[in-house]
């Protein structure tokens, strides 16, 4: 892609998710949009993180860590449907996030669970976590406390 197009592309996507009302992490080719997590009044809840990654590099990445300020611990996650009984979580190592595409993490899927919150969240707050992926690094991500839709 040429430098011209890709900054054109980086500008567009940054002008569409700020219209949809939240602003974007940006890590070189890796936006996340939409994070958040339900409120919870209780402290010491495990509660999912909802998030959207888009991936404009023509190679695969993965999420590697996410560390949020109001829980103890996050793990990354698989919910398998196979077999008998309920679906179940599994802890993963990484989370694949496919090339030149969108990536959603949510609770029927792979996600990342944040464990042990500290403190009751209220919808409305918002909170600066941090994402690790392998190849385009760590950044900072705004989170915010929200009903799913």
């Amino acid at each position: 892609m040429t430098r011209i197009v890709y900054f054109r592309h980086r500008a567009a996507s940054v002008a569409f998710a700020s219209f949809l009302g939240c602003v974007p992490a940006l890590a070189g080719d890796i936006d996340v949009v939409h994070a958040f997590v339900a409120p919870t009044e209780k402290v010491g809840s495990d509660i999912p993180l909802h998030l959207t990654v888009m991936n404009r590099a023509a190679e695969a990445d993965a999420l590697v860590r996410f560390r949020c300020p109001f829980a103890n611990f996050s793990e990354r996650v698989t919910v398998d449907k196979g077999g008998e009984g309920p679906p179940s979580k599994r802890p993963v190592q990484t989370i694949a996030v496919k090339a030149a595409g969108e990536t959603a993490l949510t609770p029927e899927g792979m996600h990342v669970m944040l464990l042990q919150t500290r403190q009751p969240l209220v919808a409305g707050e918002r909170f600066s976590c941090s994402a690790s992926f392998r190849k385009a690094g760590a950044m900072e991500v705004p989170v915010e406390v929200r009903a799913a839709n």
